[in-house]
């Protein structure tokens, strides 16, 4: 795990998005693992705008997202088919037949997830994941408790999941109490891992994360066994962090910089 400290959100975001835009330089039939959050509007606001500037094309990109709400329609404002639209599929020259998102209607979910990871297999597996972290340390909707080697299935959210997401649908009550979900093995077999995390209230998360004994009470702590995992957080969500790691600055200023895009 590398952890790359920023000033800000925007210069996490930034940072984020230069790094996605450099991979697709690399392999532009990329196969990117997209995640949703607050965090990640900022990050695909930027690589709407690099796309714009000819920085890269995703015509020849594949996506698979992270997870899905049960029981939510997909034109549902919340669900997040209509998250991924409206923040960057729509914006860019991604074929909507290459974006792929969990069914949260299906009616045998062990059959639709069992194809979900067959398809992902089927396109060579992931080579770039994006991913947030909750609060309480969950990575995708895998809450405190999952198995760390867990597969797509579907989850039961916690309170205080549904508690923070609560402002997207007006109210506890109106938040689905299960999702579709990537599991953490399923995650993990991602060649490539980018987490994004910004704000006080990420602090402990990846304070416990980063630098907490690898435990399923914070499943983002997996990330640690992973060789290409990338953390890149503003000062404030490493706030909590007692280790020094490079800053944005540094690591854009190494002379051995593109030994870190392929990831040596």
């Amino acid at each position: 795990m590398k952890v790359i400290v920023a000033r800000d959100e925007a210069q996490a975001c930034s940072f984020a998005a230069h790094f996605v835009v450099r991979r697709i330089q690399l392999k532009p039939d990329l196969v990117l693992g997209c995640a949703t959050g607050r965090t990640m509007v900022r990050l695909y606001r930027d690589l709407v705008v690099r796309h714009r500037n000819g920085d890269c094309s995703f015509a020849r990109v594949t996506t698979f997202n992270l997870d899905e709400y049960a029981g939510l329609p997909e034109d549902h404002p919340a669900s997040y088919h209509s998250y991924m639209r409206a923040q960057f599929f729509d914006h860019v020259d991604l074929a909507p037949a290459r974006t792929h998102l969990p069914d949260g209607n299906a009616s045998d979910v062990v059959a639709s997830a069992e194809a979900y990871e067959a398809d992902i297999r089927a396109h060579g597996g992931i080579d770039l994941q994006l991913l947030g972290i909750g609060r309480n340390g969950h990575v995708a909707f895998n809450e405190p408790g999952s198995s760390l080697c867990s597969r797509t299935r579907v989850k039961r959210l916690t309170e205080d999941t549904i508690r923070a997401n609560a402002p997207e649908f007006g109210g506890d009550d109106r938040v689905p109490r299960y999702v579709m979900t990537m599991g953490i093995g399923t995650i993990q077999e991602a060649r490539f891992l980018l987490l994004l995390a910004s704000g006080p209230s990420k602090a402990a998360a990846v304070a416990a994360m980063a630098e907490g004994p690898v435990s399923s009470r914070c499943p983002a702590s997996i990330l640690q066994m992973h060789q290409h995992a990338f953390v890149v957080v503003d000062r404030e969500a490493a706030a909590s962090l007692r280790e020094e790691y490079d800053t944005v600055e540094q690591v854009l200023a190494d002379p051995y910089e593109e030994y870190f895009w392929e990831g040596h």
